[in-house]
């Protein structure tokens, strides 16, 4: 697929082996040109409203034909493999692409079949991704040219106008997302690594938050970087490989990732040295959301077949640009369920078109594009998976400290990973706690590895009233979102926060 890349003129190999391509006009996710198709099957199933779109079935077919019309007569690539590593939820899937390069992103985002399986192969979902193809949105009834439309019923997903890859997947999982609860499997969006004594931990968190850095950890082993099943056997990983964020990527503080863009790696509007041919990481001058793509072999400590156990520790990540969330707490179950239906974070620059700076957001489930289903459903699961298996939850804020955005800094790489390590070994649940009454969170005085005045995100402001301010803000913010979810438990309202 490299070859066929560059002699389609659609990349180039670097320096350290990867191919380079760029996607133009669209560097990230389009969340309000993806549709659900509303039939007898999603009509009473999905939650819509201003995530979920409903498209119609006509329409669908209409904009079907037209790009099985469009394709005729042209070079075509074809992937078959899965989503799911665990073969008793697994789906078959097979992505049509009319890119080279984006057929190699598939077979190393997804999970690659053995040769007697491709044998038999036969695809339980379409995805018919033609970048070159665009919607006419006053005929076909899409918001713009770009398009991203999942019928559940007949099994196929169509993409057209954009050549973001990160599409492919994202719609997949969405498909995951909504079928794994009929089957009692909690579906999740999440990174998953386990430690050598068998003891698996989950990292929620949207774009940028961490997942990807923070499970890539050479302690442990990973099972996954973005999505994952939880069924009674413990935990599974929907892909075959790692995207991840890669703007300002150094070898010191993400060496597996760094090592793992090599050959057979694909790099997204990452800007190339023309005379060495070397990755230039830190200009984000294409986009602030540039990526690399790789098999999960790639990283070192990967595990095979990517499954874990239950898990004993989940943590929550945020990135918080108002910068008065504490940089580590733990949450009672009922805490768990408020945060994860909350899914507090911030929208980080490139990684949805429009997004220039940090923007404060809500993202149920911390995934809520890839949620077909109310958060309702989805909080009952974790609930009831926390209590069957004693599961202790984290939130940690990898975003800012000292001030918000454009005052404080980034909390650093070097702490964040301490507050996880400390979770993970069990080191937080022998040290004292003072609880927060205002976001009413159990905030560890003490933590290896984090100097004690970072811990307490007021200390690190100049403008201390400054702070207050900005954490009622944050507070009343919590509760306003929270208005949307009706019929809660009182339990799970009263975990939030106390403005």
């Amino acid at each position: 697929m490299v070859d066929a890349s560059t002699q389609r003129n659609e990349g180039m190999v670097t320096a350290t082996g990867s191919l380079a391509v760029k996607t133009g006009k669209y560097t990230g996710r389009s969340p309000d040109d993806r549709y659900i198709v509303d039939d007898d099957e999603t009509h009473d199933n999905v939650d819509w409203g201003k995530v979920n779109h409903p498209f119609p079935i006509d329409r669908f077919d209409k904009i079907f034909a037209k790009m099985k019309k469009f394709v005729e007569g042209k070079e075509l690539f074809v992937f078959d493999g899965f989503v799911g590593a665990d073969k008793d939820h697994r789906l078959a899937i097979r992505v049509i692409n009319d890119h080279a390069w984006q057929s190699l992103f598939a077979r190393q985002l997804f999970v690659r079949p053995s040769a007697a399986e491709l044998d038999n192969h036969e695809p339980d979902f379409t995805i018919l991704c033609i970048n070159g193809f665009e919607a006419i949105p006053e005929v076909d009834g899409t918001g713009s040219n770009v398009f991203i439309l999942i019928d559940l019923t007949k099994r196929l997903v169509l993409i057209g106008g954009t050549s973001y890859a990160g599409e492919m997947k994202k719609s997949m999982f969405g498909v995951m997302n909504y079928l794994l609860p009929k089957k009692g499997v909690f579906p999740m969006h999440c990174s998953a690594n386990i430690g050598k004594n068998g003891d698996t931990a989950l990292f929620f968190g949207l774009s940028g938050t961490g997942k990807t850095t923070l499970s890539a950890d050479s302690d442990r082993m990973l099972i996954g970087d973005d999505e994952h099943g939880w069924s009674d056997k413990g935990v599974f990983n929907f892909e075959g490989g790692c995207y991840a964020k890669c703007i300002n990527l150094n070898q010191e503080s993400e060496p597996q990732i760094w090592n793992a863009i090599k050959s057979g790696a694909v790099l997204e509007n990452v800007v190339i040295d023309k005379q060495t041919l070397k990755p230039n990481f830190d200009d984000g001058s294409l986009t602030e959301n540039t990526r690399a793509a790789y098999p999960l072999e790639y990283i070192p400590t990967a595990i095979f077949p990517s499954v874990g156990g239950n898990p004993r520790v989940i943590v929550f990540l945020t990135a918080d640009a108002l910068g008065v969330l504490p940089p580590v707490s733990r949450l009672t179950k009922e805490g768990a369920m408020y945060h994860f239906m909350s899914g507090y974070t911030s929208k980080l620059a490139g990684t949805e078109r429009g997004i220039k700076e940090p923007k404060a957001t809500f993202s149920e489930c911390f995934g809520s594009p890839f949620m077909p289903r109310p958060a309702s459903v989805y909080a009952k699961m974790l609930g009831e998976k926390i209590r069957s298996h004693n599961t202790v939850v984290y939130l940690i804020n990898t975003g800012w400290s000292g001030g918000p955005y454009g005052v404080g800094k980034r909390v650093s790489i070097k702490y964040s990973r301490a507050m996880v390590t400390a979770a993970l070994t069990g080191a937080l649940d022998i040290v004292k706690y003072r609880h927060d009454d205002l976001f009413n969170l159990d905030v560890p005085t003490e933590c290896p590895g984090v100097p004690s005045d970072v811990l307490d995100p007021k200390s690190t402001w100049q403008e201390r009233d400054g702070y207050d301010l900005s954490a009622r803000k944050l507070a009343q913010m919590f509760v306003d979102n929270f208005k949307k979810f009706k019929n809660v438990d009182p339990a799970i309202v009263n975990a939030g926060p106390k403005p």
